[in-house]
């Protein structure tokens, strides 16, 4: 006898370690999911906002990405190889180079550091240190770069910088984008510390940055802002490193989020949409120059997951062969913003702010519960998506790129009916 959703939910409850998070806004079992929607196992659909925290930018089992994976399954191609040789990477590398890299005039060599955002950002970090032998990173106000040590020390948010258990050090914060909401000149306290001998700065081998803090409240940095840091950098001989795990993949309408910028990190950290089917799947990007590592240097189990490497290739083949996800992206983007920007209109008083870039895109609640209890509200009428931000201030949109038109529609709709519940 198949068990009901209570049976299932007691499972999780009595065997599942209390670390669960996303489930605990979303008390279903789900079952399964096409596109831009899911099921769960008493058959309720949901439109999906969350899109696996943008794990997912082409949608659930998209059907140009199953195929090449199921042909290879079948094939008896090779799942696990660490880093050995195989088909399925010369395939990645290849398309990666010839879709990717080439076309916006980039050269960078390619680092398969482990399945994860936070292991690129570990390798972005050691190699930074080897390269120049300096210690110290900077990192931004409310930034998020993973959940290991040292993406830790280089994470804004306490609760998370909490559990580390241990002193998080070598890195120090400077004041993200409008984070002083204009008031200051960009990049002032960060200028005057590196050039003043008193100030007890340790001397940075890299900056670390998100062009968009999603973790962080969906907060954009402005091109000429991230100009500027780039500037700072080359001026004082320190390494970039642009965080790129969410952002990155065509989340912002380009396949970089820093091109809007015009700027070329010294290394770039990839994850997330990289594989194309929500596969794990990590890359961290390296100018040549910098690329000193020893063999074995830094390495790790599951570098080489093949399957990840040929979703990846496919959806390069699929979506990046042209403009047109881009164009779409940016689009989509602006259809979101203008609703936002009409239900704040229609709210006066309520002391909300629309935010974002491309599809990631969100709104800010003047009281943090209200947040949660939209995202609670949407989840009631069919719709996921999480909050983010220092206190879960922001209600965060980040559906499938590859979302229609209608469905973008009816899921603003239910948005912001959900809001208009709780404000």
């Amino acid at each position: 006898m198949d068990k009901t959703e209570e049976d299932l939910l007691r499972t999780f409850e009595e065997r599942e370690s209390e670390v669960r998070s996303y489930c605990r806004g979303w008390p279903v079992v789900f079952d399964n999911a096409v596109g831009s929607h899911m099921t769960d196992t008493e058959g309720r659909r949901y439109l999906d906002f969350f899109a696996g925290a943008g794990a997912l930018n082409y949608g659930h089992n998209n059907p140009a990405i199953k195929g090449p994976l199921l042909d290879y399954l079948s094939g008896d191609g090779v799942i696990h190889s660490l880093d050995m040789h195989t088909r399925a990477k010369a395939a990645f590398l290849e398309t990666f180079t010839e879709l990717v890299l080439k076309p916006r005039g980039l050269n960078y060599k390619v680092q398969f550091p482990g399945p994860t955002g936070t292991t690129a950002v570990e390798a972005a970090l050691k190699l930074a240190r080897k390269v120049t032998g300096k210690e110290a990173m900077i990192n931004f106000t409310n930034a998020f770069h993973g959940m290991t040590l040292g993406s830790l020390s280089v994470t804004g948010n306490s609760m998370k910088r909490g559990g580390a258990g241990i002193p998080l050090v070598h890195a120090t914060p400077m004041p993200y984008d409008n984070y002083f909401d204009g008031q200051v000149p960009d990049f002032l306290w960060f200028e005057r510390v590196l050039e003043d001998a008193g100030s007890s700065l340790n001397e940075p081998a890299a900056v670390i940055v998100e062009t968009v803090q999603g973790e962080g409240g969906i907060n954009p940095a402005r091109a000429e802002w991230l100009r500027g840091l780039a500037d700072l950098c080359r001026r004082h001989e320190i390494l970039l490193i642009v965080d790129d795990v969410q952002m990155g993949c065509g989340r912002t309408g380009p396949f970089f989020s820093f091109e809007i910028a015009g700027i070329e990190p010294d290394i770039v950290c990839m994850s997330k949409s990289i594989s194309g089917y929500g596969l794990p799947m990590g890359i961290t990007l390296i100018r040549p120059e910098l690329d000193i590592w020893g063999p074995g240097e830094h390495n790790g189990t599951f570098r080489g997951y093949n399957p990840a490497f040929v979703t990846a290739s496919a959806a390069l083949r699929e979506y990046w062969s042209d403009d047109k996800l881009e164009r779409s992206t940016l689009e989509k983007g602006e259809v979101v913003h203008t609703a936002l920007t009409e239900l704040v209109e229609s709210l006066p008083g309520a002391d909300l702010q629309v935010k974002g870039r491309g599809l990631a895109r969100g709104l800010e609640f003047g009281k943090s519960d209200l947040a949660d209890r939209a995202a609670s509200a949407a989840f009631e009428r069919g719709l996921l998506l999480e909050t983010a931000g220092p206190d879960s201030e922001v209600a965060k949109i980040m559906p499938a790129l590859t979302i229609t038109e209608a469905e973008l529609a009816e899921g603003m709709d239910i948005f912001a009916d959900a809001v208009r519940s709780v404000v």
